[in-house]
């Protein structure tokens, strides 16, 4: 049997800052210790050549549970549709109209953040309802 692998998610973004700082609020994630050697991230990133500086960042889950995020700058612009993308689970174990509720009031916490709802699914008797958004950066992530 195979072992189980630990692993990152990785954002293309143009300010990798601002998008891993919004990601801490939306998933409760902090932003790790600077490199051994640096008081702040602002130190480790002067240290760089100028055409490195603020090209990434990360942010992880202070439990040590889920994943570490990192956030790499790119050149070119987001233009379609994210391959991949993170579900939000803030209405596990809900159903309904509870559910619906909890989706729309982390909709609303997440919009005041800068998100933006694409579109809202309902229950439909098959599917429970979820919230499609996106991020400061345009990429699409879930409320379920």
């Amino acid at each position: 049997m195979a072992s189980v692998k630990q692993f990152q998610v990785t954002f293309d973004c143009a300010d990798p800052e601002r998008v891993a700082r919004f990601w801490c609020e939306v998933l409760g994630y902090v932003v790790p210790p600077p490199p051994k050697g640096f008081a702040s991230w602002e130190e480790s990133d002067r240290s760089l050549p100028s055409e490195r500086q603020g090209s990434a960042f990360a942010c992880v889950d202070p439990t040590g549970v889920g994943p570490r995020l990192f956030f790499q700058r790119v050149p070119e612009g987001k233009v379609v549709k994210n391959r991949v993308h993170l579900d939000v689970r803030v209405g596990t174990g809900l159903v309904g109209e509870e559910r619906l509720a909890a989706l729309e009031a982390e909709r609303a916490r997440l919009e005041a953040l800068g998100a933006v709802c694409v579109l809202v699914q309902r229950a439909d008797g098959f599917n429970e309802s979820c919230i499609t958004m996106q991020d400061i950066e345009g990429n699409e992530f879930c409320l379920d």
